[in-house]
C-alpha cells in the first residue's frame, strides 16, 4: 500500500511540473526596453490607409451597426464617411490642426478643434492618438518614459517605473507579434478612464494591422463603449477627400 501511495505521489508530481512548464514556456523573458523596441519595429510602414469599417456606439445614444469608409494619410489627414442602410448620414475629417464634422439627420456641424473628439470619447486626444488608434498602436510614445515590464496573462505588461501624478498608464504586449492588444490610461485628476483592447490582427503588405478594437471610456458623467470591425483594408493607394459642410447647418455648440 505505501509503495502504490508514493508511485501515486510521484506520477502526480511529475504531471503537476509539466503542466507548469507548458503555461509558460513560450513567454521570452525580456526587458522592458527589449519589448518596446519589438513593438516599435511593428510601427506602420505605409503611407496611407483605405478601409471600411462597421461602428457600434453606445454612449448618450446607441447607433448600432453604423458604417463607415476610412481614408487616411500618415501623420497629415484621416477621413471618414458615415453611412447607414446605404445612405451617407455624416463625415469628419481630422488635421493635425483641425476638426471638422457635419450629420445630415439633425443637420447639425462642427469646425473647430480636439474638443469634439475629446467630449465623443470622453478623454483628451489630439490627432496623433486617433491615427494611433486606428492603427493599432500606443497612444502615447513608448520610448517617451522608462517602463518596468511583468507577465500577465500571457502578455507582457508595462508600467512607468516613475509614477505620473497626472495619469497612470498599463500596457499589454502580445509575445507573438509584439502589437498592442491592450491599454488603459487613467486620468486622476479628471477623473477619466480610458481602455483600449485590440482583438486581432492580420497582416497586409508586411503590416500588421488591427481586425476589431474595443474603447471604453467613463467619466464621472458619462460612459462611452466604441465597437470597430475593419474589412477590405487596402494600403498606399491613391485618395481622395471631398468634404463641405452644406449651408444652413446648425453649430454643435460644446460646454
Amino acid at each position: 500500500m505505501n509503495r502504490t501511495i508514493t508511485f501515486l505521489v510521484i506520477v502526480l508530481t511529475l504531471i503537476s511540473c509539466k503542466s507548469a512548464k507548458v503555461s509558460d514556456k513560450s513567454i521570452e523573458i525580456l526587458s522592458a526596453r527589449s519589448v518596446i523596441k519589438k513593438n516599435q519595429s511593428t510601427s506602420f510602414s505605409g503611407n496611407s490607409v483605405k478601409a471600411m469599417m462597421q461602428i457600434k456606439y453606445r454612449g448618450e445614444g446607441d447607433y448600432p451597426n453604423i458604417n463607415a469608409s476610412l481614408r487616411m494619410v500618415k501623420d497629415s489627414i484621416l477621413w471618414l464617411n458615415f453611412s447607414k442602410l446605404g445612405f451617407p448620414v455624416a463625415k469628419l475629417m481630422i488635421t493635425p490642426s483641425e476638426v471638422k464634422f457635419y450629420e445630415k439627420v439633425g443637420k447639425t456641424a462642427f469646425d473647430g478643434d480636439f474638443q469634439l473628439i475629446t467630449a465623443w470619447l470622453g478623454t483628451d486626444f489630439d490627432f496623433e492618438k486617433v491615427q494611433n488608434l486606428f492603427l493599432g498602436e500606443a497612444l502615447l510614445d513608448l520610448e517617451s518614459q522608462k517602463y518596468q515590464v511583468s507577465i500577465k496573462d500571457r502578455q507582457y505588461e508595462l508600467h512607468p517605473k516613475k509614477r505620473n501624478p497626472i495619469f497612470d498608464i498599463t500596457y499589454r504586449i502580445d509575445p507573438d507579434h509584439f502589437k498592442v492588444v491592450f491599454e488603459k490610461i487613467n486620468h486622476v485628476e479628471k477623473k477619466q478612464n480610458l481602455t483600449i483592447l485590440y482583438k486581432d490582427f492580420h497582416k497586409i503588405s508586411e503590416s500588421l494591422f488591427p481586425k476589431r478594437f474595443l474603447i471604453t471610456a467613463t467619466t464621472l458623467k458619462m460612459k462611452t463603449i466604441i465597437d470597430v470591425s475593419f474589412k477590405n483594408v487596402q494600403f498606399n493607394v491613391p485618395l481622395k477627400f471631398p468634404f463641405e459642410i452644406p449651408a444652413g447647418y446648425r453649430n454643435i455648440e460644446l460646454e
